[in-house]
This record gives structure tokens, sequence and C-alpha cells, in this order.
């Protein structure tokens, strides 16, 4: 069996499980459901009465969904891995003439699949959203760039949720484990509360957070015209101070995140976490 055919098994045994696929994308419709009951209102608030305040608040919104879905989704995706090693099947997977970068390779390629094409879903419905509620589609080019940044995301929270998911060998710790981190991921990629307003410590923790650099850079591409035209006639340092309070951009101390720091986050954590996962599966494995 190929690295392909193994791919192909896992993610028919995935999207066969229907609430699988639910539970994947319920943190977004949990998110989608909180900001149109009142965190919708939160966030005009703290955009004031400038026009456009709605599309810069849906467009934010939106843009940290995109996220959050990298990582809820391959964690579901991976789900498969855990269940394959409660049951026993790992272990007869591994006793068959399958190599172990062929079982992992396909791990990790469905779980690829799985990210992007439920992302790819939730950039969709939240373009309709943002134009449902008077905004505007993404520019071609604007939305070719949101895609790219859709693969570094999803592959970077592969990679940690991998390396997470190596040390759970039952269902019921990789459901448990899946449930704290469903609650935590809206604080942790800035969505339930703008990182402007948390304690200064807590900013640090979600800064260093993987994801979140990719929510950053997701905002920085969507917010971009929604900015512009909310903040036609501000001075920049209005405008700058307001990106750093709604995590648009990540300042430490006196230094300010640019494009090549957020990339290089992302990059740098999908080697790590791809290193360390190898390493503890193998380490498992004898």
């Amino acid at each position: 069996m190929s690295v392909m055919s193994f791919t192909e098994r896992n993610l028919k045994v995935f999207f066969r499980d229907r609430l699988s696929v639910f539970f994947s994308l319920l943190s977004v419709f949990i998110t989608i459901g909180l900001y149109v009951l009142f965190l919708g209102n939160m966030m005009q608030n703290t955009v004031g009465q400038a026009p456009g305040a709605r599309f810069i608040a849906d467009t934010w919104i939106m843009a940290g969904l995109l996220a959050m879905v990298s990582v809820t989704a391959t964690m579901g995706a991976l789900g498969t891995m855990v269940e394959d090693r409660s049951r026993k099947l790992l272990r007869d997977f591994r006793a068959s003439p399958l190599k172990r970068s062929t079982l992992v390779g396909g791990y990790v390629l469905s779980a690829l699949v799985v990210g992007l094409v439920l992302s790819l879903i939730t950039f969709v419905l939240g373009q309709l959203y943002i134009v449902a509620y008077g905004g505007q589609f993404l520019s071609l080019t604007s939305s070719f760039r949101v895609l790219a940044l859709m693969v570094l995301t999803v592959t970077s929270s592969t990679a940690m949720m991998i390396f997470m998911i190596s040390f759970f060998s039952s269902t019921n710790t990789y459901g448990a484990a899946a449930s704290v981190l469903g609650a935590l991921i809206g604080f942790l990629t800035g969505i339930y509360v703008p990182i402007g307003v948390l304690p200064t410590g807590v900013q640090y923790a979600v800064k260093l957070f993987p994801t979140s650099h990719g929510a950053a850079l997701f905002r920085q591409v969507m917010m971009e015209d929604a900015v512009a035209q909310a903040f036609v006639d501000a001075p920049a340092s209005v405008v700058e101070e307001f990106k750093r309070g709604m995590g648009v951009v990540f300042a430490y101390g006196d230094f300010t995140a640019g494009t090549a720091t957020h990339l290089a986050f992302l990059l740098g954590s999908t080697i790590v976490f791809f290193a360390l996962a190898t390493w503890n599966l193998t380490r498992k494995a004898r």
C-alpha cells in the first residue's frame, strides 16, 4: 500500500463519520453563534461608529476562524490515528509490509487535506457572511494570498497536532484533550477577546502560540480594505495602535513583528513539531 492509498483510507474513515466532521467545525459554529449574539456588538463598540465598523468586525472574526479551524480540523482528522492505536490496528499495520514512513505520511497527508478542505469551506462561508452584512469580497489577489497562508497555517497546525496526539493511546484521552483545546483555541487565537485587553503575560503566551501568527497574517490580508475605509483620515499612530490591540500585528516591547517574522515562526514551529512528533512516534515503536 502506498502513502496515497493509506491517505485515501484515512480520508474515507474521517468523512464517513459525520460526527467527526461536525465536531471538527463545532468551535467555528460556536464562535459564529457567539459573534452573532454578543461578540459582534462588543467588536463594533471597540471599533466605534466609524464608517465600515461592521466590515472591520466581520473580517476580523472570519480571519480568526480560519486560524481556529486549522487546529480543530487537523486534530479531528488525526483522531483516526488515535482510534487505530486504541483498536490495535496500528500494531497490525506495523506488522504488515507497510513502511513506518507510509503510515506516518498517510496520517499527516490526510490531516492536511482535511484541514485545507474545511478551511476552504470556512473561508467561502465567511466571505458570504461578510458580503451579506454590507462588506465586500476579497480581490482575486488577496484571495490567493489567503489560500497560500491557509496552506502554511494548516501545515503548522498539523505538525503541532500530530506531536500532541503522539502521546495519546486512547480515544477517551483524545476526546478530553480535544474538548479542552476546543474551549481554549478561541482565546489562543485572539477571537473571543481582542489581544489588547488581555494582561501582558497572557498576551505573550498568545503571541508564542504558532497558530496565532497565522491569525495575524489572515487579518492583515482580510482586514486591509476594511481598515483603509474606516481609518481613511486617521493618523498612522491611531491605526497602528488599533492593529496592535486587535492582534493584526504583534508587538514585543519596541519590536513589531513583520510578515517575515510571522512566516518564520510558522515555518520554524512546523519543523520543530514534526521533528518532535517523529522522535516520539519512533521511540514508542521500539
